[in-house]
């Protein structure tokens, strides 16, 4: 058995490969479209390694998602958590749980999908501003 992706829906495409892609930092690698089933998946994966991927689906007719929080979370290892939470930051992303611990971070996707950060190896030592940010919201 292998692992192939996790799928989330997503309500407004663009609004969510600018959080995933541009924000987050994954690759586009594949978009399908099914006329018949009247929905847009986009496939996603971290830059160089396309193993695990991301399924975003966006049903044409309009939905509101919900309780995105009850899907759990995805998590993605990180080479550097204080340069990714800039970013999102950049992105106007609001950063949920900052990496105080140089470890962790959670962020949300524009759907509400919670976004679990881990720096990779070691955490790395405390750092401003993150030591002193307080968790904003629920993650």
């Amino acid at each position: 058995m292998k692992y192939l992706h996790a799928m989330v829906r997503v309500s407004n495409p663009d609004e969510s490969l600018r959080f995933y892609c541009d924000a987050l930092g994954l690759e586009l690698i594949r978009k399908r479209e099914s006329e018949k089933g009247q929905f847009t998946n986009y496939y996603l994966s971290a830059p160089g390694d396309h193993s695990v991927q991301i399924e975003l689906t966006h049903n044409w007719a309009p939905e509101t998602y919900s309780g995105g929080r009850n899907f759990g979370h995805l998590a993605f290892g990180v080479d550097d958590i204080y340069a990714v939470c800039e970013r999102l930051k950049t992105h106007g992303v609001t950063i949920n749980r900052p990496p105080r611990d140089g470890y962790m971070a959670f962020v949300r996707s524009p759907d509400g999908i919670s976004i679990e950060l881990l720096q990779n190896g070691e955490p790395l030592p405390p750092r401003q501003p993150w030591v002193d940010m307080p968790n904003t919201g629920s993650w």
